[in-house]
Order: C-alpha cells, then sequence, then structure tokens
C-alpha cells in the first residue's frame, strides 16, 4: 500500500471511529428491537433503510460529541487515542463531517419511516449534543438528560412501523432510560479518577460513592419490573418473562451486594460488564420470544 492509499485509509477509520461504532451497534440492536415488536406494515426496504438512517443520525451525534469533548478527551486513558485529542484529526474535518452525516440522515429518516420517527432522532441528536455533552462538565444530573436521547432508538424503531407513540415503544423507551443511569454510575465508580482529572462531574465525585451505590441499586429496582411488564401487555410470553426474571435477579443481586458490602472499583466494572450483557440478552430474548408467538 502505498503513502496515498495508507492516508486515505487512515483517515476513513478515523472518520468511522467518531461514530463510535460499538456503541451505535448497541443503538441499532434497540431500534431494529423497537421494530420488530411493533404492529404495523413497513417492508425490509424500508426498515433498511430507516435503520440506516438512524445510524447516520447516531454516528452524527457520536462525532459532534467527540468534537466538543476534544480537549476533554486528552486527560483521559480511555479517550485520549482518539483521532482527535491525539492530534490526527483537524476538528473542523469532525465538525462537518458530524453536520454533514446529520444532514443527510435525518431527511432519509423522513422519507425511509415517517415525520415523527425524524422528529425523534432530531431530538436525540440536539439533547446529546447541546444538553448532555455540555452538562457533563457542570453537574451529574447530566446522566438523566443523556438517558433520554439514549432512550429514544427503540421508540424511533417502534414509531416507524406504527407511526405513533404506542404502549411498546413507551415501555421500551423506559427500559432504555432506567437501565442506562446504573450503566452510567457503574462506569462513574470505576473511572472516578479519570473523570476528575478530566474536569466531569459525576454522581461519586460530587456525592460520594456511597450514594451513587444506593442510587444504582435504586434505578435496577425501579428497572427489573418494567422489563416484566412487556409479558401482561401482549408484547412477549413466558420465555421473555422467565429470561428476563432470570437476568434481573442477577442484576439486583449484584447491585445489593456492592451496596451492602460497600465495594468499590473492581465491582463497579463488574456490574458495568453484566449491564451490556444484560441489555443484549434481554433483547435477544424478546426476539426468539416474539419469534415463537
Amino acid at each position: 500500500m502505498n503513502a496515498r492509499a495508507l492516508a486515505v485509509s487512515t483517515t476513513a477509520g478515523d472518520l468511522i471511529s467518531l461514530t463510535k461504532p460499538r456503541l451505535s451497534s448497541l443503538v441499532l440492536c434497540t431500534t431494529a428491537g423497537g421494530m420488530y415488536l411493533s404492529r404495523g406494515d413497513l417492508s425490509a426496504p424500508k426498515a433498511f433503510a430507516t435503520l440506516l438512517a438512524t445510524a447516520g443520525t447516531v454516528g452524527a451525534a457520536n462525532a459532534l460529541n467527540c468534537y466538543l469533548e476534544r480537549e476533554s478527551d486528552r486527560l483521559m486513558i480511555r479517550t485520549r487515542s482518539r483521532p482527535l485529542p491525539s492530534g490526527r484529526m483537524d476538528p473542523q474535518v469532525a465538525l462537518w463531517f458530524g453536520i454533514s452525516l446529520a444532514a443527510v440522515s435525518l431527511p432519509a429518516l423522513a422519507l425511509a419511516a415517517n415525520w415523527l420517527t425524524a422528529g425523534l432522532g432530531l431530538l436525540a441528536l440536539l439533547s446529546y449534543v447541546f444538553a448532555y455533552t455540555p452538562l457533563k462538565n457542570r453537574t451529574w444530573l447530566s446522566v438523566l438528560v443523556g438517558a433520554v436521547p439514549g432512550a429514544l432508538p427503540p421508540l424511533m424503531g417502534s414509531t416507524a412501523v406504527e407511526g405513533r407513540v404506542g404502549p411498546v415503544g413507551a415501555v421500551l423507551f423506559a427500559i432504555l432510560v432506567l437501565w442506562q443511569i446504573p450503566h452510567f454510575i457503574a462506569i462513574a465508580l470505576f473511572r472516578k479518577q479519570e473523570y476528575a482529572a478530566a474536569g466531569m462531574r459525576s454522581l461519586p465525585i460530587e456525592r460520594g460513592d456511597e450514594l451513587a451505590r444506593v442510587n444504582l441499586l435504586a434505578y435496577v429496582l425501579a428497572l427489573v419490573p418494567v422489563t416484566l411488564w412487556l409479558y401482561p401487555m401482549g408484547a412477549a410470553g413466558p420465555l421473555y418473562l422467565a429470561c428476563a426474571s432470570l437476568l434481573g435477579a442477577g442484576f439486583i443481586a449484584l447491585s445489593l451486594q456492592g451496596f451492602l458490602r460497600q465495594l468499590g472499583a473492581a465491582w463497579a466494572r463488574r456490574v458495568f460488564a453484566y449491564s451490556i450483557v444484560y441489555l443484549a440478552a434481554l433483547f435477544a430474548a424478546l426476539w426468539v420470544d416474539v419469534g415463537l408467538l
């Protein structure tokens, strides 16, 4: 590979990394779950186009987030090697990449699905970039604000199919809101020193680890019964109910262990890892179960 080709490949890879592919893939799974569980008529090509446009919208939000947080990213071990803090990319490139991606993806979302879904996508992008991102350096309450755009994708999947905010979409939205808070509290606990060095506010930094553990447990206790609600609604069957119950019991037990024993970073890292497995397994159970209904 010659130097020009290598440079193009590196730049393309850096642009893709701005969209945070691993995070975006999880978002797409929840969007697809919202589509799959909802009743309506959405052709396979339109469903694919909706997912592609949603990926573009999420990628745009992430790219703009990287642009705005490029200075604080230099101060954190896990982010300092990203294209902007490492100096590999001009910030203006990232800025216009994010703007261009949003300018293409949001109209595409309206065409592929409907204006309601595109409006929710716009709300997710604006609240993530212009509310959650700047609040991260001001107050730990940013996690509550950030939970909203993070929970909108499954609702967008549902509205793409139904053309309205239905009960299934609303419950999926609630699940994602409640899931995100213990997930991010866990990150804040085991990355407390990094957050402090970068000037980012979090519940452990502002109010202490003990209150953080209390909040983590409280939100997990609120989350589990909401996940079970899909069964009496008729949106899921007994297989999902069993899986959600077992997964929820494990989440509660792990959270309760940390609360009772006043555990620290190693426990918080386990909670973080379990939360990812929990959400993926929960939606996998939904997919399988609904397919059997």
